[in-house]
């Protein structure tokens, strides 16, 4: 469930959010939303390959903790990524030409809905093992340490990857040897379509975990962006200023099923279950009422950024159903560093190291 709040809003690192800055918030929720609706009629019409995870529900929490990301700092998510990718700068048209599997996509339209990847913007995907991105953000964290840059990972799970050993070796590995890593639970409740508590052993939330490793941990209702914010500042400066991690447990709620081809997510919960939350918690929503209230918007400029993000969506889905497909000849580009780069260990399959 999600828990009820203080306000967040006066904490310092939401007072230095500009009117301008609240306006993206919205623009960054609203374009995530629309977005992803505009990927289901392609999907149903064939145009996509494998699955289709959808976000919608918990835009808050990657737009809430990424507009904290300065430029050492790293994104790393499971395989619910779009709104990540969004999120840190990737193009509709890029993220979408991926989704049809297209050349001008993302990954080259090689890794589909699951591995949307932008280096240049530091984020590292977009995984579809559960819980594998995590040891690879916590050697994300640990090159910035190593190189003795101010920054951070922050690496993203669901709930259910929890219970993954990687993840545990991952969490005493950071705590060890103090690795900026910041672990965020986006915690929707459902393990694809098995309850927290049926899938799950815990006291009084998944990341007490945190724990058993010595480690900080904190709580955070996750449709409350200026709390997101406010308790995500204080990982991030953990991190930056004393290089140790930390476990976020964000709680969030996804309307749809663990993907669209889940026909039983109305089983394993109320549809009244679901329209509650619609009604009472969509942070788009909430975010919105927010900022009329507060005068930063109005029900005609948040209308304007409504129409401009499904043109823009309807622009890349267009966009994406033209594109060209992967030419034959590079099935095998972009799959193995060593070999695109023409080093010996490509040429001869055996590494070799520097004494």
């Amino acid at each position: 469930m999600i828990p009820t709040s203080p306000d967040y809003s006066g904490y310092a690192i939401n007072q230095k959010l500009t009117p301008e800055d609240k306006i993206n918030i919205y623009r960054t929720l609203t374009r995530m939303r629309r977005f992803e609706q505009g990927t289901q009629k392609p999907y149903s019409q064939g145009k996509m390959g494998g699955f289709l995870h959808l976000y919608i529900g918990q835009e808050s929490v990657a737009t809430g903790t990424i507009s904290l990301c300065g430029e050492n700092d790293h994104v790393i998510t499971a395989y619910r990524c779009h709104a990540h990718a969004l999120a840190c700068g990737m193009s509709m048209n890029e993220c979408m030409a991926e989704l049809f599997g297209k050349y001008s996509g993302a990954s080259k339209g090689k890794g589909g809905s699951m591995h949307l990847f932008a280096p240049d913007k530091n984020f590292w995907g977009g995984h579809g093992i559960v819980g594998g991105q995590t040891p690879l953000g916590l050697g994300l964290a640990y090159g910035l340490k190593y190189k003795g840059l101010k920054g951070c990972c922050l690496c993203y799970l669901g709930d259910g990857a929890i219970n993954q050993g990687a993840f545990h070796e991952s969490l005493n590995i950071a705590e060890l040897h103090d690795i900026p890593v910041i672990y965020i639970i986006e915690n929707n409740g459902y393990s694809m379509g098995t309850s927290q508590k049926r899938s799950s052993a815990y006291k009084d939330c998944l990341a007490q975990r945190a724990e058993a490793y010595d480690m900080a941990w904190d709580i955070v209702n996750g449709e409350d962006i200026y709390e997101v914010r406010a308790k995500t500042q204080i990982a991030i400066d953990r991190a930056h200023n004393e290089s140790k991690p930390t476990i976020l447990e964000i709680a969030t709620y996804r309307y749809f099923g663990h993907s669209v081809a889940d026909a039983n997510h109305k089983k394993y919960r109320t549809p009244e279950e679901i329209t509650e939350y619609k009604k009472l918690h969509d942070p788009v929503n909430l975010w919105k009422t927010r900022m009329i209230e507060e005068g930063v918007l109005t029900e005609e400029s948040a209308k304007e950024i409504d129409t401009q993000a499904k043109k823009e969506v309807a622009e890349s889905v267009a966009f994406a159903d033209a594109a060209e497909i992967p030419p034959l000849e590079s099935i095998f580009d972009d799959v193995y560093w060593e070999v695109d780069n023409n080093t010996e260990s490509g040429n001869t399959g055996r590494h070799f190291f520097n004494d």
